[in-house]
């Protein structure tokens, strides 16, 4: 009997990362380049044993100018689907959770939905990545920051926005709860990259 396919998250970014990689004629060392994320690291996520984290992930999508499903699976669900939360792999950084629960698409259109989680005292900076990025608290206090323009959100309340733009996500006092839906346009997917600044995705955590 041969092997199935690895069908984890490390396991599916290595089979698309390659595939991307090489649909766009890059090298690991441009890549690398492009993405500051280490040539040794590259290679092991294309070889499926590296252990992917969310910054990771935004950098990659933000250079190969992809949504983060087309480099995380690739099979559309038909039918009913029921997700369980204990079942779904978590992709962890250093400042948030995120579990990947559906992939939708529309026409040309792809849109992802996350279960997100801010870990208290916490704050994720991103430098921007392609689509729309709305999100909708659940539970606790989210402090949301997009090009200079600060909100803070309580439970039930929704924010979107243009995902390129800087943007930054915190938690103060404890952890925050919210579904994260990330929308990308037909032109944001799987075109030619465009030279331009690599992501940057920085966080920290209070004491």
């Amino acid at each position: 009997m041969g092997d199935s396919p690895d069908r984890s998250v490390r396991g599916m970014l290595a089979l698309n990362l390659k595939r991307a990689r090489a649909q766009r004629g890059l090298s690991l060392s441009e890549l690398s380049r492009r993405s500051k994320i280490g040539k040794a690291t590259l290679s092991q996520l294309e070889s499926g044993t590296g252990n992917p984290t969310i910054e990771t992930v935004f950098s990659l999508s933000r250079v190969l100018e992809m949504p983060i499903s087309d480099l995380l699976d690739t099979r559309p669900p038909a039918g009913l689907r029921v997700v369980r939360a204990k079942d779904v792999e978590v992709l962890s950084g250093d400042a948030v959770d995120l579990r990947p629960l559906q992939r939708i698409e529309s026409g040309d259109a792809v849109f992802e939905i996350y279960d997100q989680q801010v870990r208290a005292g916490c704050r994720r900076d991103s430098l921007g990545h392609v689509g729309t990025e709305h999100t909708i608290v659940q539970a606790g206090r989210l402090g949301v920051s997009v090009d200079g323009h600060e909100v803070e959100l309580e439970p039930g309340d929704y924010v979107g926005f243009d995902a390129a733009l800087p943007h930054s996500y915190s938690a103060q006092e404890e952890t925050v709860r919210s579904v994260l839906l990330l929308q990308y346009r037909p032109d944001q997917r799987l075109r030619p990259h465009a030279s331009g600044p690599p992501d940057g995705e920085r966080v920290g955590c209070g004491d």
